[in-house]
């Protein structure tokens, strides 16, 4: 199951690449060599899409790493997340093509136009499918919790394995409020915003875990 993830995520992200088009005449390559800071900004986006696939398929990995499970449940689920997976690539790539480039260079050298109503709806997918794929690997971790017997997980399993529902709740939440907010005419602006928010509290909430899971490992050191 972790090999043909890894597979999966592999094809993923050579999704975002091979879509790229290759100059086709001089004038299209002088034309591309012109824009020459768009490309540039090509492969930031690119790092940003690698970056969030990155960690979706860490959080896979270390799932697989510390369970272990390859039940039917497990094998469902994971080709839920997998589906996904896929399913994100392109409004992942498309959104931060279209945002990162209005950013820098405006609305004149944007490939495409959309209207309002159109990016809100672009938003409201690309917050679904990020509560989506989040919400999959909580059914994962929920069901590892729910054979925490049959695994003999340790107390101290207990409590990650706690932590990990909580973060992994928190990310499928802030997916649906982005959402929600793109829904919203008069919210539509804050849906992206509401992303930022995940830093400093999974930055906090990590904190406290590692501070709240020292009596863990003191009681196993004893």
């Amino acid at each position: 199951m972790e090999s043909f993830s890894d597979a999966v995520f592999g094809f993923a992200l050579t999704l975002l690449v091979v879509s790229l088009d290759v100059p086709k005449t001089f004038t299209d390559l002088v034309t591309t060599m012109r824009g020459f800071p768009a490309f540039a900004l090509c492969f930031l986006f690119l790092a940003l899409c690698f970056l969030f696939l990155a960690l979706i398929w860490n959080g896979h990995y270390r799932y697989c790493r510390r369970y272990g499970l390859d039940d039917g449940t497990a094998r469902f689920l994971t080709c839920v997340m997998l589906f996904l997976v896929l399913f994100y690539v392109y409004p992942l790539k498309f959104l931060f093509n279209f945002s990162i480039t209005s950013l820098f260079f405006g609305g004149s050298a944007q490939p495409v136009s959309m209207t309002r109503s159109q990016f809100s709806t672009l938003l409201i997918i690309y917050g679904l499918g990020f509560a989506a794929v989040y919400f999959a690997m909580t059914l994962l971790y929920l069901h590892a919790y729910r054979l925490r017997d049959v695994l003999q997980l340790t107390e101290l399993e207990k409590f990650d394995t706690r932590y990990q529902l909580f973060r992994l709740s928190a990310l499928v939440a802030f997916g649906l409020i982005a959402a929600l907010l793109a829904y919203i005419p008069l919210t539509r602006n804050w849906s992206s915003l509401v992303y930022l928010l995940l830093f400093p509290i999974l930055r906090t909430s990590r904190l406290v875990h590692r501070r709240r899971r020292t009596p863990y490992l003191a009681a196993m050191a004893a």
